[in-house]
C-alpha cells in the first residue's frame, strides 16, 4: 500500500507543472472529495482537476517520486468506495473538466470521447443522428462518466448487450508515473491478448482513463413497450428469464412491492411536463406522440397500486412489425408465468428521458439510500431472492424498529444473467454528497432527518449478509470499489496474475490503493 507522501512539497510539484488553476486545496472541497453516496472518507490532500491528457500525464509525472496515492474519481456515483481513499493524504483526480467528444465517425462507426464525458452528453450528441453506442449508460448517466463506467463497470440502458466495460474498443490510460498508453485498436476488439479489457472493471486500479473509443450502432425506429404486474417472485423471474433467453426486448427490469412503492411516492408521472413532452417527440411523429401522452397522463400514478411485483420491457429495432411480433410473444411468456398487462406508463417515460436528476440518491422523505447487487445466472435468481427475503425476516422486528426499508431492482443482463439489486433505505442525515447532486428545489421539499448511527449500522450489517448470499449463490458484481471481495471469488492463480499485472503497472501501489483488494 502506498505510504504518506516522501515528499513534503507534492502540491507545491504538481502546481508548478499542471498551474494552479488545475489544483484544489480548499478544506470544504478536499471534504466533499473524500465522500461517495454511502461511505465518508479521510480527507485528501487535495484535488487535481486536468484540463487534457497532456496535463494528466504531466502532473503525474511530477509527482512520481513523491508516495502520494493517486485515486481517480468519475461522477462521483461510486457507493462501494471506489474513489475513497483508505487513508488520509491522496490526490484525488477529477476528470470533470476533460469531457470534450473528440470525434464521432459515421464511416467507421465510433466514437471517441474523453474519459470525464458524461454518458447524458454523449447521448445528446448521438441521439439526434439516430446513433448510440451498444450499451449507453446508467440511470446516473446525467452525472455518471464513460471513464468512470469503464473503470468501475456498470449497466442499465442497452443491458442487452452486457455491461458496460466490455463495449470499449481501444482505451488512452495514463499511468501512475505520467507513462501514457494506447490499449489495442481504434476499430476492432481485439488487436492480440484484450489489454483493453485488462484495463475494464479495474475500479481505476491500474492506470486513469483519459479517453475511450466505443462502436457505434443505429438507434432502432420502432419501438413496443410492455408493463406487467405479477403476484409472486417465481412468477416474475421465470417471465424475466425467458424473455432474456430469447433476445425479446431491449431492456427487461422489475420492481418488488416496496421499491415500486417508493418510486409512486416520489415520481410524478403526470406532472413531469419535461418527460411527458420527451415522451411524447420519442414516439416518432405528432399524432402518435399526441396518443401516447393521453395515455400516460390518464394512467397517472395508481395503474400500479393493486400490483406486487411489476416488470417494464421495452422491445425496439428497425420494423414495427417485427417489433409488435415481439411484444406479442413477450405477452405470451407473461401470461404463462402467471402475469397479467397493466399500462406500459414507466417504460415510455423511462426511454424518452433516460437521464433524470439524480434525485433517487435519497428517499421519498429525504431518507438516506444505498444499493447492493450481484449477478446470477437466471437458475439461481429465485433462490437468491428469497434467500435475501429471509435474512429480512431475520432482522424484522429490528429493521421496523429502527425504520430501515428494503426493496430491489430486478434487470437481465444479456441471455445469461439476471441481475438482483436490493436497496436499502433509513433515515439518517444526508451529507454533501447528496445536497449538491439533488436538485435545489427537490432538496427543499424533502424532511430531512438527524444522524443515526443505529440504522447505519444495521444497514451495513443488512448490506454484508446480502454480499455474503451473492457469493454463496456464485453470483459475481460489477462497482467492486472496495466492497466485493474479488480475491475469495477468484481463482487463486488468477489472482496471482492480477497482483503480477497490478506490479507492473503501478510497481509503488500509488494508484488507488486498496481497490479490487490489490495493494
Amino acid at each position: 500500500m502506498a505510504t504518506a507522501p516522501a515528499h513534503s512539497n507534492t502540491l507545491g510539484l504538481l502546481t508548478a507543472a499542471v498551474g494552479v488553476d488545475a489544483v484544489i486545496t480548499d478544506p470544504a472541497e478536499r471534504e466533499f472529495y473524500a465522500q461517495d453516496v454511502y461511505t465518508l472518507g479521510p480527507d485528501p490532500l487535495g484535488i487535481f482537476r486536468p484540463a487534457d491528457t497532456d496535463m494528466l500525464a504531466r502532473g503525474l509525472a511530477a509527482i512520481a517520486d513523491t508516495g502520494v496515492a493517486i485515486v481517480p474519481r468519475g461522477g462521483g456515483m461510486s457507493y462501494t468506495s471506489g474513489y475513497v481513499a483508505p487513508e488520509a493524504g491522496a490526490l484525488i483526480i477529477d476528470m470533470a473538466a476533460m469531457d470534450r467528444i473528440l470525434e464521432i465517425n459515421e464511416t467507421d462507426m465510433t466514437v471517441t470521447v474523453e474519459a470525464g464525458c458524461t454518458w447524458h452528453k454523449l447521448y445528446d450528441a448521438l441521439h439526434p443522428r439516430g446513433l448510440r453506442t451498444p450499451v449507453w449508460g446508467t440511470l446516473s448517466g446525467i452525472k455518471a462518466n464513460i471513464g468512470g463506467g469503464m473503470s468501475q463497470n456498470g449497466l442499465f440502458w442497452g443491458a442487452t448487450h452486457g455491461t458496460i466495460a466490455p463495449c470499449a474498443l481501444s482505451m488512452e490510460v495514463v499511468l501512475a508515473d505520467g507513462t501514457v498508453m494506447r490499449t489495442g485498436s481504434a476499430f476492432l476488439r481485439p488487436f492480440g491478448p484484450d489489454l483493453t479489457g485488462l484495463f475494464g472493471s479495474d475500479a481505476g486500479s491500474f492506470g486513469i482513463k483519459a479517453k475511450v473509443t466505443l462502436p457505434l450502432m443505429r438507434d432502432a425506429t420502432a419501438f413496443a413497450y410492455g408493463s406487467f404486474a405479477f403476484d409472486t417472485p417465481d412468477q416474475i423471474t421465470a417471465a424475466m428469464s425467458q424473455v432474456a433467453r430469447e433476445g425479446l426486448a431491449s431492456e427487461c427490469f422489475g420492481f418488488d412491492p416496496f421499491l415500486q412503492a417508493q418510486r409512486m411516492k416520489r415520481d410524478s408521472l403526470t406532472k413531469d411536463a419535461k418527460q411527458l413532452v420527451g415522451m411524447m417527440k420519442s414516439q416518432g411523429g405528432f399524432w402518435k406522440g399526441i396518443k401516447e401522452g393521453a395515455k400516460v397522463v390518464a394512467a397517472g400514478r395508481s395503474f400500479l397500486d393493486e400490483a406486487t411485483f411489476s416488470a417494464h420491457l421495452i422491445c425496439e429495432g428497425r420494423h414495427q412489425g417485427a417489433v409488435d411480433a415481439d411484444m406479442r410473444r413477450v405477452e405470451e411468456i407473461v401470461a404463462e408465468a402467471g402475469g397479467t398487462k397493466v399500462e406500459n406508463t414507466i417504460p415510455k417515460v423511462m426511454r424518452a428521458n433516460p437521464f433524470p436528476p439524480v434525485n433517487s440518491m435519497v428517499g421519498p422523505d429525504g431518507e438516506r439510500w444505498v444499493p447492493v447487487h450481484g449477478i446470477v445466472r437466471h437458475s439461481r435468481a429465485l433462490e437468491t431472492i428469497e434467500t435475501i427475503g429471509a435474512l429480512y425476516e431475520r432482522h424484522g422486528a429490528e429493521m421496523e424498529r429502527l425504520g430501515v426499508g428494503a426493496g430491489y431492482l430486478i434487470l437481465t443482463v444479456g441471455r445469461t444473467g439476471f441481475l438482483i439489486e436490493p436497496v436499502f433505505y433509513w433515515p439518517d442525515e444526508m451529507q454533501e454528497m447528496h445536497r449538491r447532486s439533488v436538485e435545489p428545489d427537490h432538496l427543499a421539499k424533502l424532511k430531512g432527518f438527524p444522524a443515526n448511527e443505529e440504522a447505519r449500522a444495521l444497514v451495513a450489517t443488512l448490506r454484508q449478509g446480502v454480499i455474503d448470499i451473492f457469493g454463496d449463490m456464485d453470483g459475481v458484481h460489477f462497482q467492486i470499489g472496495r466492497a466485493y471481495p474479488l480475491e475469495a471469488r477468484s481463482d487463486p492463480k488468477a489472482w496471482t496474475l492480477l497482483k503480477a499485472v497490478k506490479r507492473a503497472v503501478d510497481p509503488e501501489g500509488r494508484m488507488n490503493p486498496g481497490a479490487l483488494g490489490l495493494e
